[in-house]
């Protein structure tokens, strides 16, 4: 028994055998990982593993623990060599990354199938790992912001009236030419540059809007395509999907499309009737415009305070300079619709109403991953340096306002949020109005008056609209500018990027290989 410790002692105070590790790197947020494990390392691990086996191992005509070595290694030794293998990879690549202090965004990317141990020598491998971008926040006190003061009149009221009368409005078919925000029903053909048979949709349903999808493909000016058009006629376009598109299906390829328009629909906006009031909870128009008023001025406190943030974050971004690799960016767009999706969730938006924007969110959706993901790494550098933490408490409050602002019990909301993936977002979100909070202590701030832009825009469009239709093909449609800037906002109001949902995806890989082996 006193040899056993006296050996036990022994392994512990003996030096570890070090592998031979260099790093390099080999792009932006890219790192190259080389790794020799010294044969003696391989020999004593080998040894270690049939030192425990001998102890488990049951060999027909031996007493268990008493079976010989080359017994072992005949009827264990394949599989005893791939574990080891897995193990000595797993170990090197671990203590590498640890050791040379690499913040990954995800676990190691290493091809243990292809990777082989040797009969003699070290084992040497590699594999490119991507890390967190390194860089230095620019400086944060007194940075000057204007906190805008915004009014609006009885203008901005009509026109709040009217967008609740359209989201209790319905689409009806109508004959005649297709007209702006009108709806197509359409047979859809996509021929998808190498890919052999076309792809087909029946009877789907495309928002004619200037930068919208058909069959989830963006198509910009698609106004200019199909206003004009009538059940019956065939349209057809051109379009390169952007390499970093969020469906790998469609990614970085050319797409000839042809649509054949079977119905037009178009919106019916409901009646101020009493049906109408008795939905919304009123008795009359006048306690529908008094409660749009009070809305109306929570709203511009809320605008007032994203409006400041805005500048806070842009002051970041512009000061701060650093690459990202597009595979990065590519992936991390397929979770910008999520994000949004739950950003609207949080401003108490409806379900129809975020639904309507998810098309110029999809085509938009890799310019706001390049942003999302910039403003990402920022805040969390700049949570560190204020070491801003989120507690659970603030993350129920947040699920409760949601909850309010939709009319559910906080607990079927985070039940709701737990299933689609947003609640990872919330935490955060609160993180970053915390980190916001503290820039503004020291900022330096100055109230300006503003007039409310919304209405002024949108009668804008309806001009251009008019002259579009008089002469559709002579004039783009004006809704581009419109659409971008609100994809821009909706942006800049993200949460940012579950650069952790990367990390989680990859920790499988090992799991995966150990059981394949």
């Amino acid at each position: 028994m006193a040899d056993e410790k006296q050996e036990d002692v022994k392994e512990e105070t003996k030096e570890e055998i070090k592998d031979i590790v260099t790093i390099e790197d080999c792009g932006p947020c890219k790192k190259k990982v080389s790794i020799e494990i010294l044969e003696e390392k391989i020999a004593e691990t080998i040894k270690g593993d049939y030192d425990e086996l001998r102890k488990e191992a049951v060999v027909p005509g031996f007493r268990k623990g008493r079976a010989p070595l080359r017994l072992l290694e005949k009827k264990f030794g394949e599989e005893l060599s791939k574990q080891v293998k897995i193990k000595l990879l797993a170990d090197a690549s671990d203590a590498a990354v640890k050791d040379n202090e690499l913040n990954m965004m995800g676990d190691p990317d290493i091809d243990y199938e292809n990777i082989d141990l040797p009969e003699s020598g070290s084992l040497k491998f590699e594999f490119e790992v991507e890390v967190r971008p390194e860089f230095d926040l620019p400086e944060m006190e007194g940075i000057a912001v204007d906190k805008p003061k915004i009014t609006f009149g009885d203008e901005e009221i009509d026109e709040a009236v009217m967008s609740m009368r359209k989201r209790s409005g319905i689409m009806e078919p109508k004959d005649g030419a297709v007209e702006v925000e009108d709806q197509v029903i359409a047979n859809v053909v996509m021929d998808i540059e190498d890919v052999e048979e076309d792809e087909k949709r029946e009877n789907i349903e495309i928002s004619v809007v200037e930068n919208g999808n058909v069959a989830g493909i963006p198509v910009e000016n698609l106004c200019d395509l199909l206003v004009g058009a009538k059940s019956g006629d065939k349209k057809t376009t051109n379009v390169e999907v952007a390499s970093t598109f969020y469906n790998e299906q469609y990614r970085g390829k050319k797409i000839a499309i042809e649509i054949d328009v079977k119905d037009v629909k178009h919106l019916v906006p409901a009646e101020l009737d009493e049906a109408f009031f008795e939905r919304l909870g009123v008795d009359d128009e006048d306690e529908l415009r008094d409660r749009i008023t009070e809305s109306m001025e929570q709203q511009a406190d809320r605008d007032a305070r994203t409006n400041m943030s805005q500048q806070i974050q842009q002051y970041l971004v512009d000061n701060t300079t650093f690459d990202l690799p597009e595979s990065i960016i590519a992936e991390h767009s397929s979770r910008v619709l999520q994000r949004e999706y739950t950003n609207m969730l949080i401003q108490g938006r409806q379900r129809e109403e975020i639904e309507q924007q998810m098309g110029q969110l999809r085509a938009s959706s890799e310019d706001q991953a390049k942003e999302q993901l910039k403003q990402f790494f920022i805040m969390a550098k700049v949570a560190d340096k204020f070491e801003v933490e989120v507690t659970e408490e603030e993350i129920n409050g947040h699920i409760a306002q949601v909850a309010a602002y939709r009319g559910k019990r906080p607990e079927k909301m985070r039940e709701e949020l737990s299933k689609d993936g947003s609640l990872a977002q919330f935490s955060l979100q609160i993180r970053e109005e915390k980190c916001i909070d503290k820039i503004l202590e020291s900022a330096t701030i100055t109230e300006i008056d503003q007039v409310k832009e919304k209405p002024a825009a949108k009668k804008k469009t309806a001009k251009k609209t008019a002259k579009k239709k008089a002469a559709p093909k002579a004039e783009k449609a004006p809704e581009k500018p419109a659409a971008k800037k609100t994809s821009k906002k909706t942006a800049k109001k993200k949460d940012e990027g579950d650069i952790e949902a990367k990390r989680e995806a990859t920790k499988t890989k090992r799991k995966k290989a150990e059981k394949k082996e």
